[in-house]
């Protein structure tokens, strides 16, 4: 066995998380690095030295273009005795497959090591997996470990979700780093060659080095196990390095002609090429594979064999040699492929259909393709559905309109459930025109229905209403029925969100009527929803039984996503009403039904509410949490974006940050697009706040008074009552409208201790504040305490300065001199406690070395988290390191602890 050179603090790390999951703990290990650094040849030598202590199951994500959906889980499952085989090619319900692998990896007395490579080309369904297993490691004696290349993870890369959702307290990151010049010179020895400037051509990736090196003259006996990556596929875009390359054309040249065919066969499968597949692409344009052939690749150090299967050692590798096929020799291999694997049963439609593809066989992918898409969504891989069905429209021009208008509405489904939007609208409006050249008006109108659905979601009011009549003026022409219904149900979701509540409630109604008797449970518990929002939104508590028959009736019929729409608005509602203790237990349930159905889209928007909800009781800095997790993941959909941006920059208004107004501004120019009032309205509030705490609330008023407006023509008290509040601090309005919130009533009729006793009672610690500020000297300085307790500084430097105008002396001064030198506005406890969080300390033990109660610690880290904007107590070390607020300090693994102020629960 060949030494993994300077990879020997990588096995200790995988060890220490062995001896955890054998302890009975379950664990993640995240190797990443560039392509060709060694994350299988670490994986590989880990687990052979932990094979007779622990059962290995070993996946990886294939090299597809569009990826075959849970490919690693059919790896998987193969190497298990249990029932997870049948359930796969049975194409079982998603819940039952993912619980039978959970079970599985349960079921043994041995600890079990589970190894997905690659999985930042995972597909949809295989990256809900990995969340699935994420959020249940804690029960299970699994060691998880997932390779993936950094370098190859944008912004917006779905696995960056993921990856911010694993339990960070029981996951480890190990990024493998380029070999030194000494480890260079090392494998150049062995391989009796200089080093010379080696290690500057190929940046010590050690997958270049043994390429060039075996490319230099010898067969690839001898070959370094460090360079045994086996890395999979990147995209068609992939660059294929020119001194790789090279290496790897001058190495297949050395081979006898068959083995050259082998290696050209092999070549144009991403992945693994099964032995039964290569003897089944026995035909007279191609000899059959011999034995010696195979052996002389391997030999050779091209391929490598594993069970019943054989595959490049590394991804580019075998690029490289499908890149120097002629393109009619490309295609005319993977037409072989494609032959070979149709006979198969069941058939493995994924594969197929890129073969099919890349044969240029449109009959073929006409033939899987629709039925990779459906498979893809059964499995929710959304995301792979929405591309097989691009697939198949690309090749479509010889089906009937109607079957084109019918993949149209199945790829713009699967983009809208993936937030392609404007994909998902570009298809549906390709739909609507060839059901117009068919007269097909039913079809027509919910297909108009559809596009107002995604044209709300983008944003786009105006266009959401003019669709939602156009739908209801087709579709009222024809006889009544569910799509009739729906089209009803879609004009109330509209009228709802607007706050027009007579309006939803009538067309509510109506979609309810229908409902019931076409016996259309779905339509029904949409409507339902709608109706019971909207009359909570006009103060009607009538509305809560509405709502909580939706959502019952959601759960009895597994109708997920419009349970989660139910526990949306009953939560939405309850924050809206500021009753917080309804409110955070509708957040609470919500929250854990959305991560047990992996409902991301539902757990993002309910998030941003509970954010709100935080906020306004006071707690920022996990409303800031809430919130700024949300703004970070992957592709958030302006609807989920805007209230996200209105609390995190309404707190940094609070707190005095600069960085607020660019957040703010970014949030009104989306809110605007949605003409909604609970978009449009606490955005607004958070630009009069910022304004007048610059002493300039008049540069605000258009705006204040246009959403003034706004609130009094839907009848929203409590949005009335925040504009008529901030119109009255800039002088602009005398008496409160008719239609107050009473707090903000009261205060405004100058009944500040009534109107701070009614703050203090719902839980709203900073309008009390406010409240008080307007009192006697007494109650002023009782305000002054409450935002210092609140880190508001601006206004507790407004109302110091009042209050010193007003001759009252001995007024606390403040943040201390190490406070104001600070720039992040940290107190001396509070460096004391961040040096202890960048040991990797955790609340009880920064408690025990300072002599202070958990609780206090973390009150002291929260505050931190705030005022540093950091995401989590990794992030917040990282960032002081980084601004030189710690002398030294090392930076811990993982939070020390669940984020109980950070990730949902």
């Amino acid at each position: 066995m060949h030494a993994l050179l300077e990879r020997d603090d990588c096995l200790d790390t995988l060890a220490a998380a062995f001896y955890d999951v054998a302890a009975g703990q379950g664990q993640v290990v995240l190797v990443s690095g560039e392509a060709g650094i060694g994350k299988t040849a670490l994986v590989e030598r880990f687990t052979t030295m932990q094979q007779e202590a622990a059962r290995v199951l070993w996946g990886a994500c294939e090299a597809l273009f569009t990826p075959r959906p849970l490919g690693p889980l059919y790896d998987l499952a193969y190497q298990t005795q249990g029932a997870l085989p049948v359930l796969l090619e049975a194409e079982a319900d998603r819940a039952a497959i993912f619980a039978a692998f959970l079970g599985e990896v349960q079921a043994g007395p041995a600890p079990v090591i589970v190894v997905v490579e690659d999985v930042h080309w995972a597909d949809e369904a295989t990256l809900d997996l990995l969340k699935f297993l994420g959020r249940r490691i804690h029960r299970a004696a699994v060691l998880l470990l997932l390779t993936y290349r950094d370098d190859e993870l944008g912004p917006d890369h779905p696995l960056r979700f993921v990856l911010g959702d694993l339990p960070s307290r029981l996951t480890r990151r190990l990024r493998l780093s380029p070999l030194s010049e000494e480890a260079v010179a090392t494998l150049s020895q062995q391989a009796g060659r200089p080093p010379g400037d080696l290690h500057a051509i190929t940046g010590g990736n050690p997958f270049f080095v043994t390429e060039v090196l075996s490319g230099e003259g010898r067969s690839g006996k001898g070959r370094s196990g460090e360079g045994r990556s086996g890395e999979g596929r990147s995209g068609a875009q992939q660059r294929i390095p020119a001194t790789v390359r090279d290496a790897v054309l001058a190495r297949a040249a050395r081979l006898s002609p068959a083995a050259r065919e082998v290696l050209g066969v092999i070549s144009v499968v991403p992945g693994r090429t099964e032995r039964r597949l290569l003897e089944a692409m026995r035909a007279p344009s191609l000899d059959a594979p011999s034995l010696e052939a195979l052996d002389e690749c391997i030999y050779a150090g091209m391929l490598r064999l594993g069970t019943g299967a054989l595959s490049f050692r590394h991804e580019l590798a075998r690029r490289a040699v499908e890149a120097a096929l002629s393109p009619l020799r490309r295609q005319a291999l993977h037409r072989q492929v494609l032959e070979a694997l149709s006979g198969r049963e069941p058939p493995e439609v994924a594969r197929l259909a890129y073969h099919a593809r890349e044969a240029g066989d449109g009959a073929a992918v006409l033939r899987y393709g629709p039925a990779a898409a459906r498979q893809a969504a059964a499995l929710s891989a959304h995301r792979e559905a929405a591309a097989h069905y691009q697939t198949v429209l690309q090749f479509a021009g010889t089906l009937s309109l109607e079957e084109q208008a019918r993949f149209l509405e199945g790829r713009s489904y699967e983009c809208y459930l993936t937030d392609q939007i404007g994909e998902a609208l570009q298809a549906r409006q390709a739909a609507l025109e060839l059901w117009g050249r068919l007269n097909r008006s039913l079809e027509q109108g919910d297909t108009l229905r559809w596009m107002s659905r995604l044209h709300w979601f983008s944003g786009h009011k105006a266009e959401a209403d003019r669709y939602a009549e156009e739908a209801v003026r087709v579709l009222e022409a024809l006889p009544p029925g569910p799509e009739l219904a729906m089209a009803y149900s879609n004009r109330a979701h509209l009228h709802m969100l607007a706050d027009e509540t007579a309006e939803a409630v009538r067309w509510g109604s109506q979609a309810i009527e229908l409902a019931d008797r076409f016996g259309d449970t779905e339509t029904l518990v949409h409507a339902l929803n709608n109706v019971g929002s909207a009359l909570l939104l006009g103060g009607d508590e009538a509305g809560w039984d509405h709502l909580e028959k939706s959502l019952r009736l959601a759960r009895e019929h597994g109708l997920q996503e419009h349970a989660a729409r139910a526990a949306t608005n009953l939560s939405s509602c309850a924050v809206r009403d500021r009753n917080y203790a309804r409110a955070m237990d509708y957040l609470g349930a919500g929250i854990a039904y959305c991560i047990e159905h992996d409902l991301d889209s539902w757990l993002l928007y309910m998030t941003a509410w509970r954010a709100r909800a935080l906020f306004e009781q006071g707690d920022w800095a996990r409303a800031a949490e809430d919130a700024g997790w949300v703004l970070a993941q992957y592709n958030v959909p302006p609807i989920t974006r805007i209230p996200a941006m209105a609390v995190l920059g309404h707190v940094r208004v609070r707190r005095g940050d600069p960085a607020a107004l660019p957040l703010l501004d970014e949030a009104q120019a989306l809110a605007m697009q949605t003409a909604e009032l609970q978009r449009i309205g606490p955005v607004a509030s958070a630009r009069a706040e910022a304004a007048w705490l610059a002493g300039a609330p008049e540069e605000r008023l258009d705006e204040v008074r246009a959403c003034f407006d706004l609130a009094r023509h839907h009848k929203s008290p409590w949005l009335l009552g925040e504009m008529a509040f901030w119109r009255w601090r800039a002088g602009d309005l005398v008496e409160p409208p008719e239609g107050t919130a009473e707090p903000y009533a009261l205060h405004m009729r100058g009944h500040w201790r009534a109107a701070a006793a009614a703050w203090r009672q719902l839980g709203c610690p900073y309008e009390e504040a406010l409240a008080l500020s307007d009192g006697d000297p007494e109650a002023q300085m009782a305000a002054l305490e409450i935002f210092e307790s609140l880190g508001a500084a601006p206004a507790g430097s407004a109302l110091r300065r009042t209050l010193r105008a007003g001759g009252v002396r001995g007024l606390p001064r403040g943040p201390r001199p190490a406070t104001r030198a600070n720039p992040m506005g940290l107190t001396d406890r509070q460096m004391e406690v961040l040096g202890l969080l960048a040991e990797g300390l955790t609340n009880a033990e920064i408690a025990e070395r300072l002599f202070i109660s958990p609780k206090t610690a973390g009150h002291h880290v929260s505050a931190i988290l705030a005022k540093l904007d950091a995401r989590s107590r990794v992030e917040a070390a990282t960032l002081a390191l980084e601004r030189g607020l710690l002398g030294q300090g090392r930076l811990p693994d993982g939070d020390s602890q669940d984020r109980e102020e950070a990730v949902p629960k």
